[in-house]
């Protein structure tokens, strides 16, 4: 018997999209990495191509193969169809607890060696989250056993997913200028680009109105950079147009631009060129953190506004966070004590930009010290891999 552990060399992820950007963005983000950076032959199981396709524009809406970027990428239309053995990959990834196929689950249990099988969680600075990561979860009658792996901001989680290049890319795109260039190509004037430049990316729900009227008595000019379609009721009223690319209306000190949905490496280009970031969900709210720059975050609602303990989580760790930012996080997601003050917030919180830039770049390479999300997860599944087929080994004695 040959006594080398698995090699570990293939990949399915499994994605449902339920947050329109944020699963599939995440998903994707990950797919990639897994292939590029480390040689697996990935498959992206995903149930949504339209809503790939808008942070990917290659995507074939009505295929049900497609290799997309060194990516195998697989339509998952429903719960039922014959899987064998052979078929499974040596890493199994269900993404925030996706229910698989049952009988891709049930040809897992067949497979020799079994597969590591992860749950991959949400992304949470509560403290409930460092007993849980890594935690072994045993199939109820299958020998099959799945283990929880939560990203986070310390050692003792997955820490957050980056790719190898990224820093050095945001570095290069930085010491270069390029930000003037790239947002001209979004069709950002000069003298929008003078002002204080915002990209706002909320679910409806956000308070936007409230946003634009501070803005609008801002003592400086503000440029709200905003994907189509994203908050478009308030947009619009702001507009008093329909919202479309290109769109653009001024009012006070505010002028709010629409750009075209942007893939999602020119998305990080459009952090690294602002200053100031408003994101949404998961995806987005860590490469805001990439980026270097102050973020605002509209987290995903929650029923018992549990989504308010998330956001009061990651402000008590989140060392750039002012009174000012968390008086805006706060409002920004309807967590406050009182009534918010914006117009006063907000002329705190845009004194402070030149500042809170720095101390962004200090959480970024904090951060980057827990190390990558995937090289962790790619080490503690080659290390079950082994523990697997050495107890194989041992039964066989």
């Amino acid at each position: 018997m040959n006594s080398q552990p698995n090699p570990l060399r293939t990949l399915d992820l499994f994605c449902k999209v339920v947050d329109n950007y944020g699963d599939i963005g995440i998903c994707w983000r990950l797919a990639r990495q897994l292939a590029h950076e480390h040689g697996l032959a990935v498959r992206l199981w995903v149930d949504d191509l339209v809503s790939f396709r808008r942070i990917w524009p290659t995507v074939d809406t009505q295929a049900q193969v497609q290799q997309i970027n060194g990516v195998t990428v697989q339509h998952w239309r429903s719960q039922e169809g014959e899987f064998t053995a052979a078929g499974v990959a040596d890493i199994v990834i269900e993404f925030f607890g996706c229910e698989i196929p049952p009988g891709y689950v049930e040809a897992m249990a067949r497979r020799t060696p079994k597969p590591v099988w992860f749950n991959l969680e949400g992304l949470s600075a509560e403290a409930w989250v460092e007993g849980c990561h890594t935690l072994p979860s045993p199939h109820r009658s299958l020998k099959l056993t799945k283990y929880f792996f939560f990203p986070g901001f310390n050692e003792r989680t997955g820490g957050l997913s980056f790719e190898a290049d990224l820093q050095a890319r945001r570095q290069a795109f930085l010491a270069a200028d390029e930000g003037p260039a790239f947002l001209a190509r979004l069709g950002v004037t000069p003298a929008e680009a003078q002002a204080c430049k915002v990209s706002l990316f909320c679910y409806d729900y956000a308070p936007v109105h409230e946003l634009f009227s501070a803005w609008q008595a801002s003592p400086v000019p503000v440029t709200c950079l905003v994907p189509e379609g994203v908050g478009r009721t308030a947009v619009e009223s702001f507009l008093a147009a329909p919202m479309t690319a290109g769109s653009v209306a001024t009012r006070g000190a505010l002028s709010v631009r629409v750009l075209p949905f942007v893939p999602q490496t020119d998305y990080d280009k459009l952090l690294w060129s602002c200053d100031l970031n408003f994101v949404r969900g998961e995806d987005s709210f860590v490469r805001a953190q990439w980026a270097g720059r102050p973020f605002i975050w509209n987290i995903y609602h929650q029923d018992k506004n549990l989504h308010h303990t998330k956001l009061n989580a990651f402000l008590k760790i989140y060392d750039p966070a002012t009174p000012a930012v968390i008086d805006l996080n706060r409002a920004w997601n309807g967590a406050c004590p009182g009534e918010p003050d914006w117009h006063a917030t907000w002329q705190t919180l845009q004194a402070q930009l030149p500042a809170l830039n720095g101390q962004a770049e200090q959480w970024v390479q904090k951060m980057l010290a827990n190390g990558d999300w995937m090289d962790n997860l790619l080490d503690f599944a080659a290390r079950r891999a082994a523990e697997d087929w050495k107890t194989a080994e041992n039964e066989l004695k």
